[in-house]
């Protein structure tokens, strides 16, 4: 067994280097620059219509739920423990000018997730229950059409499902660790994430948009508005921090710090793993809950995920990197995996403490929550409405199994897995992008939808 545990794990990570983000950044940039760069050549305006109308009921077209709240459902599950944690991490392995080649990737990223939320509006139905359904499956299963296209929709779809019923449990287990802090014990952590997962998932997409849309603006701005207090607690530091993330992208041995200086490759690439693991560009997965949104236009739609991507890796991870930056916890090695708790701390004291376990706990929740309705949405898809429910039941189950297993052979099955989905979902992107580009045209070349340079 561990000789097939090392062997899988040995072809993950080589596919996790290069092969994934060649397929993920060059697959990414061939789709930008066949939309001709949209989330550059029109943010201004694409801002105006995502963060100017987050809290706006003026929506036309059919859908379940409103724009912002599908946006909150795919960023819960973007938005997570990752952002406290991994942007901090590339530094400490590769050094500052990593962030630089995150936010690269993330502008790359960008136009990744503006195109999948696109064709999952196109390529929508309506299932037995008469509600929106869409996703990467659906769109290349009518969008690609023929054998391919339904043999690309199940694998894509099938993959999915496999990665996520076991990181939902993996999930669960980094979720009980702030209620454990509160004195309860793993077992009963279980239980009450188990119970709050399914008073909401139960209730459908309609419920949970309405969980996201007032928990993801309220503990986003917890950790944003605490993270940009300790920031400017520093703000002696915060030059030389910028000065470390732009000189150390093209220099990196010319920042020492806490890890040796490596080649300008092995920063590119850390940098643009890092981006594309946190924002979920590539992986198709919030066109499942984009093709829920009430819209008049598959792009409207789709400058929801350009938004999403500027808020998970633009602001939550910075401030995540800023931190470990300004307050020179990245110099010391055994900061890692905690120099954002020790920046709140430092900062807050118990207070601070109590803000990333709280923080931490509310970004996992939000992230089990949405997974679940994506495991039932790939069972649906699979196998019909019926089983989509039965996988529902098997997720949230999967959730109480987290008090009871340690799952440390998991990462390996769930890295290979969704290997597997990324690649499924960008080669069906690529091969759809002419009809991306059809639809941004059919938009911005219409009065109606884009009044032109004066709303820019």
């Amino acid at each position: 067994m561990k000789a097939i545990l090392d062997f899988i794990s040995n072809v993950t990570n080589w596919f996790w280097g290069w092969p994934i983000l060649i397929v993920l950044v060059g697959g990414g940039l061939l789709i930008s620059i066949r939309m001709g760069f949209v989330q550059l050549r029109y943010l201004p305006f694409i801002c105006k219509q995502t963060f100017g109308k987050m809290f706006s009921s003026d929506v036309g077209g059919e859908g379940s739920v409103s724009p912002f709240q599908a946006a909150t459902a795919a960023l819960a599950s973007s938005i997570g423990a990752a952002n406290i944690v991994v942007a901090p991490s590339i530094i400490f392995t590769a050094g500052p000018g990593a962030i630089f080649w995150m936010w690269i990737v993330s502008i790359i990223g960008q136009g990744t997730k503006f195109a999948e939320i696109v064709l999952g509006i196109k390529y929508r139905e309506k299932n037995e229950d008469g509600e929106f359904v869409g996703g990467p499956s659906y769109t290349f299963k009518k969008g690609i059409g023929g054998t391919l296209g339904k043999v690309m929709g199940f694998l894509v779809s099938f993959f999915f499902m496999i990665e996520i019923l076991p990181s939902i449990t993996m999930q669960t287990i980094a979720a009980v660790g702030p209620l454990e802090q509160l004195g309860l014990s793993r077992v009963v952590a279980a239980v009450v994430i188990t119970i709050l997962v399914v008073l909401v998932a139960y209730g459908g997409i309609k419920r949970i948009a309405q969980f996201t849309e007032k928990m993801i603006p309220i503990m986003s701005a917890v950790y944003i508005i605490a993270g940009i207090v300790i920031i400017f607690m520093h703000i002696d530091q915060l030059p030389n921090a910028f000065r470390m993330i732009f000189v150390g992208a093209f220099n990196p041995r010319a920042i020492v710090g806490g890890v040796a200086g490596g080649s300008l490759l092995q920063l590119i690439k850390a940098g643009a793993a890092r981006g594309c693991y946190s924002n979920e560009a590539g992986m198709g997965s919030a066109s499942y809950a984009h093709a829920t949104a009430v819209t008049d236009h598959p792009v409207r739609q789709g400058m929801w995920g350009i938004f999403e991507v500027i808020a998970d890796t633009g602001i939550v991870c910075t401030i995540s990197a800023l931190l470990v930056l300004v307050t020179g916890l990245w110099e010391n090695p055994e900061m890692q995996d905690i120099g954002v708790e020790r920046a709140f701390n430092t900062a807050f004291g118990q207070i601070g403490t109590a803000v990333i376990a709280i923080s931490l706990f509310l970004f996992v929740l939000s992230t089990i929550i949405v997974i679940v309705f994506y495991a039932e949405k790939q069972g649906e898809y699979l196998f019909g409405t019926a089983i989509g429910k039965i996988v529902r039941l098997i997720a949230c189950a999967m959730i109480l199994l987290g008090g009871f297993v340690s799952f440390e052979n998991a990462a390996t099955f769930l890295d290979a897995t969704l290997g597997l989905v990324v690649f499924t979902n960008m080669v069906g992107m690529i091969m759809l992008s002419g009809e991306i580009r059809e639809l941004v045209d059919d938009f911005f070349k219409n009065p109606k939808f884009y009044p032109g340079k004066k709303d820019k």
